[in-house]
């Protein structure tokens, strides 16, 4: 173990603990994160919550360029939320349909984000409709070029689905919705701290995601991305004295007419800390450390008798889906957690149109973040194959 690795290790409370390879769930945070969230909690209870965040108030500021650094924006285009969740559909929501709208998707999309979907074509008489995919698995851009028309409301892709471990050409669709104007939102839940982001590369309007998991940030958290060229086409669907102040109560022309008043603010200063560290640590070096430890979790998965490897796609995430025949993955989970090692399980219910497609229920998900290590990783595979085998 080289000596940043035990740096970040020794950073990491959670790592002398048990083995967790549960990251595209949630991530073990840092030290200084959880430092950060303690001292100001612990500030509001000597000194008052208000009186806190006055103090706090030039940090809270500086999350605005910090996280315009992370996704390649400007800091007037950066919103705080509390979720990915809570940023996407706020941004569908923001958008005026036309009666009869195509809302464009991809199988990839996540139960919650189709649910939104299907909600908002119903209310303007539309529809979903789900864009081809290529013989990997990924989105194909051509498909997509040739369902274009004057009715497409939206074009929403999961850049990193759930499921499966494929990246999107999320740029390339971008591209076909920058030409023919098409409003363009992106769900990088499972990108954003694991992959560099440039959201002008993309050609998005919208990019939400969330920081509890390849960020490290704590749970609660997220940011929305909201394109200047867009802004003046849509219309956020809740404001308060923040995002509309007096006298005018008219919406902010920022991002931030899609904050609230109210946020948890030890969380929010928690997650500056957890964007400071990844840009520190630097985008490229934590996307090829990831995946060099989700090929070798592929490898070793793969070689082991009944157990089977679901991943698609051609560039692949750090996320590895499996299933080990003769088990649940929730059963399994258990028992590898209760050996100290944490995998994630789940399947049609965040996924299901790409797990419906491809004859597919639950999987096991192994994913690693940086602090992992070599040993670990052979550490779980084996205790997976030990526990296949009764």
């Amino acid at each position: 173990m080289d000596d940043l690795i035990a740096r970040l290790r020794a950073d990491t409370p959670g790592c002398a603990r048990l083995i967790h390879l549960n990251n595209a769930g949630a991530a073990l945070p840092a030290r200084p994160v959880l430092d950060a969230v303690q001292a100001h909690l612990a500030l509001e209870a000597e000194i008052g919550p208000m009186e806190a965040g006055e103090r706090a108030a030039d940090r809270f500021a500086a999350l605005y360029p910090l996280a315009a650094r992370l996704l390649g924006a400007q800091p007037d285009e950066i919103a705080l939320t509390d979720s990915v969740t809570r940023g996407w559909q706020l941004a569908l929501a923001s958008l005026a349909l036309k009666p009869g709208a195509r809302l464009l998707t991809h199988r990839s999309e996540w139960a919650g984000n189709l649910a939104g979907l299907h909600r908002r074509a119903a209310e303007v008489g539309g529809q979903v409709e789900v864009i081809p995919s290529n013989p990997d698995g990924t989105v194909s851009v051509d498909a997509l070029a040739a369902m274009v028309d004057d009715r497409v409301g939206l074009i929403a892709l999961t850049w990193a689905p759930a499921n499966g471990g494929l990246l999107n050409d999320a740029a390339g669709v971008g591209a076909v919705a920058r030409a023919a104007g098409i409003p363009y939102l992106i769900d990088a839940a499972q990108v954003v701290g694991q992959w560099p982001v440039d959201v002008a590369a993309l050609a998005c309007d919208f990019l939400a995601c969330n920081g509890r998991k390849h960020l490290r940030a704590p749970r609660g958290t997220g940011l929305l991305y909201v394109g200047g060229d867009i802004r003046g086409r849509i219309e956020p669907p809740h404001v308060d004295a923040w995002s509309a102040p007096w006298p005018d109560q008219r919406p902010r022309a920022d991002a931030r007419a899609f904050e609230a008043t109210e946020s948890a603010a030890a969380m929010r200063l928690g997650l500056g800390v957890a964007i400071g560290q990844a840009l520190d640590l630097g985008l490229d070096w934590i996307s090829a450390r990831i995946g060099r430890l989700a090929d070798r979790a592929r490898s070793g998965l793969a070689a082991l008798p009944g157990v089977t490897v679901h991943d698609i796609g051609t560039i692949r995430t750090g996320l590895v889906s499996f299933s080990v025949a003769g088990i649940a993955p929730h059963d399994l989970r258990q028992r590898l957690a209760a050996e100290g090692i944490n995998l994630g399980a789940n399947g049609r219910t965040y996924t299901p149109l790409d797990l419906i497609a491809r004859d597919l229920h639950d999987l096991m998900r192994l994913s690693p973040s940086y602090y992992n290590t070599e040993d670990e990783i052979d550490r779980a595979v084996d205790a997976v194959g030990r526990l296949s085998r009764h």
